[in-house]
């Protein structure tokens, strides 16, 4: 039987700017514009990240982009494009990101960004409904122990601009505990200061701390303090005012919902196309016209995200589930029917 820590570890919550990361007035967009934008360009703008954050945004070897985010990115270019070819991965780090989406510089963030009332209220910016839910954790190693009292006067990494690095800071504060907090720009100078000892703990998001322990020379030495500190939503984030552009990326989602729901896969997406099993199907497809036209898309919109990227659970196998080589568990992350927290709208 798994242990409450490795359902949790799945469950991390990514690394989130501060709202006071971004202090410019808010760009607002007339209702849709940004569609308009991405099709006469021709290309969907979408974030990528200043290096590697597995298993959510990495650049392979050959210099291509993979990650559960990514496919998101993915789907979303070829929901308007029919194809993924159309996609420009931007690479920004945290900090970078919110003023990169209000310059012009990304057409929307998918990028373990949590949703808070700040960034909703202040900087312009508008949220999908949540994809991800994830905790705040902190790992350190073994021989430090495994709960909080245990890094009194000790130090710990994290990534600047984020807010584990807050939700941590405010944690330890609450409970009286004396940390000091360590950033760094990038991820992986993050990593590698911990690992390096520099720090005596490591502050950030379950599924990326897992994958990060796994990195290490003995992994058993590392411990994950359970349970998390905070839980957060991961949103997409997009420019405030643009309210068609918000549903085509929450559809984009709950489309992949839908299609696990319904038991359609990459693999058979054609055969249901051919013989759809109920209305909701004929419509998810395009058999039946009207969930392009709503949208300002194809009526095929959706059946070429599955076709492309396949449904939410062949996006999580493939990127930090069992297909992969980190074989975490979907916890939360699942649908409702499967014990999780996904429940997509009725498609009408």
């Amino acid at each position: 039987m798994k242990s409450s820590l490795t359902k949790t570890l799945i469950t991390g919550v990514s690394g989130l700017v501060a709202a006071s990361a971004f202090l410019a007035t808010p760009a607002y967009a007339a209702a849709g514009d940004t569609l308009k934008t991405v099709k006469e360009r021709g290309s969907l703008l979408c974030s990528g990240h200043n290096g590697s954050y597995p298993p959510f945004t990495m650049v392979t070897d050959d210099n291509k982009w993979s990650g559960y985010d990514v496919d998101y990115c993915r789907a979303l270019s070829t929901a308007i494009f029919g194809s993924d070819e159309n996609l420009k991965m931007v690479p920004v780090s945290w900090a970078q990101r919110f003023p990169s989406l209000q310059s012009g510089d990304l057409d929307v963030v998918i990028k373990a960004t949590g949703w808070t009332m700040g960034r909703d209220t202040e900087l312009g910016i508008q949220f999908s409904m949540p994809y991800f839910y994830g905790g705040t954790m902190v790992m350190m190693p073994k021989e430090i122990g495994n709960k909080p009292e245990d890094l009194e006067g000790g130090s710990m990494c994290a990534n600047a601009g984020t807010s584990t690095e807050r939700l941590a800071a405010n944690f330890f504060k609450s409970r009286g505990i004396k940390v000091e907090m360590i950033t760094f720009e990038k991820s992986e100078e993050t990593r590698a200061a911990y690992f390096a000892g520099r720090c005596d703990s490591f502050v950030g998001w379950g599924p990326n701390l897992a994958v990060t322990r796994q990195s290490a020379k003995d992994p058993s030495m590392h411990v994950i303090m359970d349970p998390p500190m905070a839980m957060e939503p991961e949103s997409a984030a997009m420019r405030q005012g643009d309210d068609n552009w918000v549903d085509i990326v929450n559809w984009m989602f709950f489309a992949t919902w839908i299609a696990e729901e319904k038991g359609i896969t990459s693999a058979n997406v054609d055969e249901h196309k051919k013989n759809p099993g109920d209305t909701t199907v004929a419509k998810l497809l395009g058999v039946d016209k009207g969930i392009g036209e709503r949208l300002g898309l194809s009526d095929d919109w959706a059946y070429n995200v599955i076709k492309a990227v396949g449904n939410s659970a062949e996006i999580f196998a493939r990127n930090m589930g069992k297909d992969s080589v980190y074989k975490l568990e979907r916890g939360p992350n699942a649908l409702w029917s499967e014990g999780g927290v996904n429940v997509a709208p009725i498609l009408d």
